[in-house]
């Protein structure tokens, strides 16, 4: 059901987009777009409640399948029209063609749609009952009662046991094994335990790595150095990268956990670079595999035991009810639901995902409770899991069932930023419009209604940034699903996946570190095209530039000084992002002709001035822009892109008068959330619009410049809550905050200032303060003790400061856990080697639980 919905939604987003776009590529009969609208908004409508069998099937329903090829067959009729007239080198072709393959296509459909209705007369097809789901596109940002960090419920004993083990008197390198079935917890034990902080104060070292089916050795050194403060260079060797650990590690007690193995070759190849220093080290290993864990040496392994009743149904209430509670009318059928899903936590975590977006009523659960006992009887461990995590796909509302089964496409274990994500669902097109919601407005909500079913995991990856992924077992369910349904197929090889579908319906086609030649590809109707390290000319692109004529996301490396002019003209590009650090990229006037342009990202990049002859078009979808030199804020500009809410700019490098900017009229734009700009001296006549939420300032020019007169403007922004200020300084070297300012503010950075020397603030001056961040703040003295009366503030982080600034830190956290508390406030302080010779020690011995001290980090940059 997935694929025909995509491919509908897909259909008709491709129609509506060709109908409103000002200089549209083809023209469609207005009698065309009128049916195939009723008839897909018919389709999509009859899908909502269509439900041919509630069990699990290894076959796709054949009117599902037939309305999916439908949709595609309507798809690529347009774009391969639309392919076709732009490679004809701009001469007049007609729209016949077209126009009788629409034809055929709302024929056919026609034949579907009276099918549909009657089954709709025979059997009364509905919108399915609220006890499914209760969730629809508008509501599915509602917030989940469901505790998202995983409980650990009835597996007190076996953490005891690791942190035995892991604490004991022998001082040999022991190797210990958490074996169990998928979704039993074993990846949860281990972090739980890894995170306490008797573990964290009894090794020197502990560090993270995840290994998979599909695993580069180098990859893994490449993940586990940085844990350990070493920098990578791309150039070195796995052995160089092993070689480097070895020496860190040698002589120092460690704890290195290795996530999700599933070859003994695995521990073969990283062995050697794990030195028995005989001082009580130890490496856990997390695998499904017995047979493996009894391979390894000195190993002494931990058995992952399924919960019994009374531990599945603590799970079940607390998944669905937080603290709670359950209702006493829904105890009795809760428990059979959790007898139901044989004591597999990951099981009983996803199912409670589905009950706590059900009704709460006993007739819902009890049909709930019959599906899943239908589904899962004498059926295989590995089998029956993935048929009670079917039962919550099955409940998915069928807005959601396309995003969830695309989460298969990326590799197992494998994070992926929530703003990446969403730019992909609404390239591929399966994004339903909402009057007054932007798409990623919409496809948000769909990401935070499947994090609220449990069905796709939060992390936070090295950047802090924040990802999501996929249970390798829900994983394996959107393969097996997406196969059947033919939404997608997969390529694997050892570094990356692949996906490439039946090449007449390809949409995505990724490179990660291979080369795949295009000649025997048919790429015009592909949606998305990644180069993920790889140089276009390295991979033959230019050759098939104007294939990607319908492409909607393009994410390349680049390093000449212009892009091919093709890559503007193309009609539905919706992402651009291009790597060029070797020089800016000037975009040329065909920028300003992209009606559907919704992000643009270059690491450097130049406007020309919008054409005067064309002031009715708009770039109404623009959501994001940068990094852009020489930013124009014209009012010609401001009409442009009035709905932009992210941009990056660098006007520092500009030396002429600063009304050639027109940066006073940036408060025009009035939907702008996020804005990152680095200004020069010059450049003073700066407004900000009330709708900022985040703000980056920062002094790029050799020459200094004081914050204050910008400062007095940031301060009143009613719903800022992020600032940070880079480099520049202060009048005196003093900044003192006044009442009224910053009354939103949750997060404050400061970085290189060049004198700030004297900092005042009264606690109501940030009142909704949670995070302070100081770096480089050479002249600072102290930081305000008032800072210690902030009830909201957790988090202060002081690197390269001086030795005063570091003790003052130290007083502020004495003085907040005497007004709120120990453990409200937590305080990480990185020495550097400006500080006093002989004061170090002193400094470190400030270490305690909420009070962290590091010698000098070696910051390192990875490529994203």
């Amino acid at each position: 059901m997935a694929a025909a919905y995509a491919t509908l939604v897909s259909a008709l987003n491709i129609i509506n987009n060709l109908h409103h776009h000002p200089r549209p590529p083809v023209s469609l009969h207005v009698k065309q777009v009128e049916s195939l609208t009723q008839k897909i908004s018919f389709l999509l409508e009859f899908l909502q409640g269509y439900n041919p069998h509630r069990d699990y099937s290894k076959e796709a329903d054949p009117l599902e399948s037939r309305i999916a090829d439908a949709a595609y067959a309507a798809e690529h009729a347009i774009e391969s029209h639309i392919f076709k007239k732009f490679t004809n080198n701009g001469e007049n072709m007609s729209d016949d063609g077209l126009y009788e393959a629409l034809e055929k296509v709302i024929q056919d459909i026609a034949l579907i749609e009276e099918e549909a209705k009657q089954i709709q007369g025979r059997v009364g097809v509905q919108v399915q009952h609220q006890l499914h789901t209760n969730s629809t596109p508008s509501d599915s940002a509602r917030s989940s009662s469901i505790p998202q960090q995983s409980s650990m419920v009835g597996a007190d004993d076996v953490k005891l046991q690791l942190m035995d083990k892991l604490t004991s008197d022998s001082l040999h390198l022991q190797i210990i094994p958490i074996v169990g079935m998928g979704g039993s917890g074993k990846t949860t034990l281990a972090r739980t335990v890894y995170e306490e902080r008797l573990i964290k104060e009894h090794f020197d070292i502990c560090a993270w790595a995840t290994i998979s089916q599909e695993y580069v050795i180098r990859d893994i050194f490449a993940v586990v150095l940085p844990q350990l403060n070493i920098g990578v260079d791309d150039n070195l060797s796995e052995h160089e990268l092993g070689e480097k650990l070895y020496k860190h590690l040698y002589g120092r007690r460690y704890l290195i956990i290795m996530d999700d193995m599933w070859s003994i070759d695995a521990w073969d190849r990283v062995r050697n670079y794990f030195p028995r220093n005989e001082n009580g080290s130890r490496i856990v290993v997390t695998t499904r595999l017995l047979d493996l864990a009894s391979t390894l040496p000195n190993s002494n392994s931990i058995g992952m035991e399924l919960l019994d009743a009374v531990e599945s149904w603590e799970l079940l209430s607390k998944t669905v009810f937080g603290e709670k509670g359950c209702p006493l009318e829904l105890e009795e059928i809760g428990k059979k639901i959790g007898e139901s899903c044989k004591g597999l936590p990951l099981s009983i975590v996803v199912v409670g995902g589905l009950l706590a977006k059900s009704e709460h009523t006993r007739e819902c659960w009890e049909e709930i409770g019959e599906n899943l006992n239908a589904s899962v009887v004498n059926l295989e461990d590995d089998e029956r899991c993935l048929k009670i995590l079917y039962m919550s796909y099955k409940q998915l509302p069928i807005h959601l069932k396309p995003c969830f089964l695309y989460m298969g496409v990326f590799p197992e274990d494998w994070e992926i930023s929530m703003s990446k994500l969403i730019r992909y669902w609404v390239a591929e097109g399966f994004v339903k419009a909402i009057s007054g919601k932007s798409l990623e407005e919409i496809a948000k909500e769909y990401l935070k209604d499947l994090f609220g079913r449990n069905l796709v995991l939060t992390s936070t990856n090295y950047w802090g940034w924040k990802c999501y992924q996929i249970h390798d077992l829900l994983r394996d369910l959107c393969l097996r699903e997406a196969e059947k349904e033919r939404f997608y197929n997969t390529v694997s090889n050892n570094v990356g996946i692949s996906v490439l579908p039946p090449m007449s319906q390809a949409r995505l086609l990724t490179w990660n570190r291979f080369v795949l030649r295009l000649s025997p590809l048919n790429m015009s109707l592909l949606r998305i095209v990644k180069t993920n390290g790889y140089e276009w000319d390295e991979i033959d692109m230019f050759g098939h530039l104007d294939q990607l004529v319908n492409s909607r996301f393009l994410q390349i490396d680049y390093y000449k000084w212009d892009i091919p002019c093709l890559i503007w003209q193309f009609w539905n590009l919706q992402t651009l992002i291009v790597d060029n650090l070797n020089g800016a990229i000037t975009a040329p006037t065909d920028f300003w002709y992209m009606p559907r342009i919704r992000h643009v990202e270059f690491c450097r990049l130049r406007l020309t001035d919008p054409p005067n002859d064309q002031d009715d078009i708009v770039l109404e979808n623009l959501q994001s822009l940068g990094k852009v030199e020489g930013f124009k804020c014209s009012e010609q500009v401001v009409k442009k892109i009035s709905n932009i809410k992210k941009m990056v700019f660098d006007n520092s490098g500009e030396c002429d008068d600063d009304e050639k900017y027109c940066l006073s009229n940036l408060d025009c734009l009035t939907k702008l959330e996020s804005l990152d700009c680095s200004i020069s001296p010059i450049i003073s006549a700066i407004n900000f619009p009330l709708s900022l939420k985040r703000l980056v300032l920062r002094n790029s020019s050799k020459s200094s410049y004081c914050w204050e007169d910008t400062l007095d403007k940031v301060g009143v922004l009613p719903h800022l809550q992020k600032l940070t200020l880079e480099r520049g300084g202060f009048n005196e070297g003093k900044w003192e905050t006044t009442e009224g300012q910053f009354r939103s503010l949750k997060f404050l950075s400061l970085k290189d200032s060049d004198n700030l020397a004297i900092w005042k603030i009264e606690s109501s001056h940030f009142p909704c303060l949670e995070s302070l961040h100081l770096n480089g703040l050479d002249e600072l003295r102290e930081i305000p003790l008032d800072f210690a009366e902030i009830p909201t503030l957790t988090e202060i982080d002081v690197y390269h400061c001086c030795d005063s600034v570091v003790v003052s830190a130290k007083r502020i956290l004495e003085e907040h856990e005497d007004y709120y508390g120990e453990g409200a406030l937590h305080v990480h302080v990185e020495l550097y080697d400006k500080n006093e010779e002989g004061l170090e020690e002193e400094l470190e011995s400030l270490d305690s639980p909420n009070f962290c001290v590091e010698s000098k980090m070696y910051w390192i940059s990875f490529d994203l």
